[in-house]
């Protein structure tokens, strides 16, 4: 599902009204402003926040130079983007870094936030940027939360530091002199959580804190969770200051209003959003990428931020020329298919589209279809993959009974990768661009 799909289509529909009309009068611009209100607040943003976004859009709407503009409705758009942006928090806040090796950073937040995989998250984030991170197991009261760091640890392939059951607080103590000894320069503590929040979590939070000089302390909020999620950064950051806030599970069906409502309410900024499941679904927030995702304009500098993660210059440069000189085989398709699968998914990446996150559902994007299209592939024998044209009756059977679809498929499949080849012939002949 695309970030806010229900409020980015609900915006949309309001925008598109003020666009048929041309000029705007003052009156139309304030019943629009009510919808994008009432918009709000089904998405779980917070009342007085709500009230006051829309208060503002309408103050610097309704002035003379938009009204006598030649494109109000963009204007308005515009202005809508930029309260948006400034709702969110204006810019990407980087995590602190301490000039004295190493970084701590201690993760808080309730049971049931992704905490613990979060702590892997970042870990691989951070491993990308260069660091070398150590994770700190001193959740000691939840069963299982120490095997369940150290199964995350292992599948970032980063070391986690436990000393079982003793006091957290000595555990914290031991791991920052052990990442000193040991080369680590930034440690990562997985604190304990509550189903909801009580004093002696709260005093051992404190006590960590005090303990070990933290540069961060980041909260792991359930984006879900709507305006109790709010709420629970509310108490967390009037206790512990935190400096910063982590949203998890922003790629379910989650409505939006704890990423409206969170810094306002907070004043604290959003770092990072948990994207999926993956330990490598975590992203840098941005708050002007987000509103543009929430406006429907997509979201292009992050789609070339993936695509270059998941598709190196080297690759890149093989596949232009193999399109240009029309060599490029069903194993490209298949190499084409893995990429997009790295970046997110088809629906994913569509949602970053300029124009077509919100033309596109869900529904129409049918990811099994791709799947059973790979398996085509791999059930080819590599000679079939790269001469297509020797793929007669007999073999489209064998293809068919080992990937466990139909022949019908098959012929779909192949009567594609000729279109393709026929587009590229025209590319090759300079009839066309190449769009890239």
């Amino acid at each position: 599902m695309a970030l806010f799909g229900s409020l980015s289509e609900r915006l949309n529909h309001i925008f598109s009204k003020l666009t048929k009309r041309g000029r705007l009068t003052e009156l139309e611009i304030k019943t629009a402003m009510r919808e994008v209100r009432v918009a709000l607040l089904e998405a779980d943003v917070n009342v007085q926040i709500a009230k006051k976004f829309c208060a503002d859009v309408s103050e610097k709407a309704v002035g003379q130079e938009i009204l006598k503009s030649l494109n109000p409705a963009q204007q308005v758009i515009k202005i809508v983007n930029d309260e948006l942006i400034e709702l969110m928090g204006s810019s990407n806040q980087k995590l602190a870094v301490s000039p004295k090796p190493p970084t701590v950073i201690m993760m808080c937040g309730l049971q049931g936030a992704g905490k613990t995989t979060l702590c892997g998250k970042l870990a691989v984030n951070l491993k990308k940027n260069g660091k070398k991170p150590l994770l700190v197991a001193c959740d000691v009261y939840r069963p299982a939360a120490i095997n369940q760091l150290q199964v995350v640890g292992r599948t970032a392939a980063v070391e986690v530091f436990e000393r079982g059951t003793q006091n957290p607080v000595k555990t914290a103590c031991e791991a920052v002199e052990y990442s000193r000894s040991h080369g680590y320069d930034t440690v990562i503590i997985d604190t304990a959580g509550r189903l909801e929040i009580d004093e002696p979590l709260m005093r051992e939070l404190e006590n960590i804190k005090s303990a070990v000089n933290v540069s961060e302390i980041l909260l792991v909020v359930d984006s879900m969770m709507g305006q109790v999620a709010v709420n629970v950064a509310k108490t967390f950051n009037e206790r512990l200051e935190v400096t910063g806030i982590v949203l998890t599970k922003l790629d379910g069906d989650t409505r939006g209003g704890a990423c409206l409502s969170i810094k306002a309410v907070t004043g604290k900024p959003i770092k990072f959003i948990g994207v999926g499941e993956k330990l490598s679904d975590l992203e840098p927030f941005y708050p002007d990428r987000m509103a543009s995702r929430i406006l429907g304009m997509g979201d292009v500098l992050t789609l070339i931020e993936k695509a270059q993660e998941a598709v190196t210059e080297e690759q890149a440069k093989a596949m232009q020329k193999k399109m240009l000189e029309n060599t490029f085989t069903l194993e490209d398709f298949l190499t084409q298919f893995e990429s997009m699968k790295k970046m997110g998914g088809a629906q994913a990446l569509i949602s970053m589209m300029p124009g077509m996150g919100n033309k596109v559902r869900p529904e129409d994007i049918d990811e099994s279809k791709i799947e059973r299209t790979k398996a085509i592939i791999l059930s080819m024998t590599p000679r079939e993959r790269t001469e297509p044209t020797i793929i007669n009756s007999s073999r489209k059977k064998r293809i068919a009974a080992g990937s466990g679809t139909s022949v019908q498929e098959i012929n779909q499949l192949l009567k594609q990768f000729e279109q393709t080849k026929q587009l590229m012939k025209q590319f090759k002949g300079g009839k066309k661009r190449l769009p890239f």
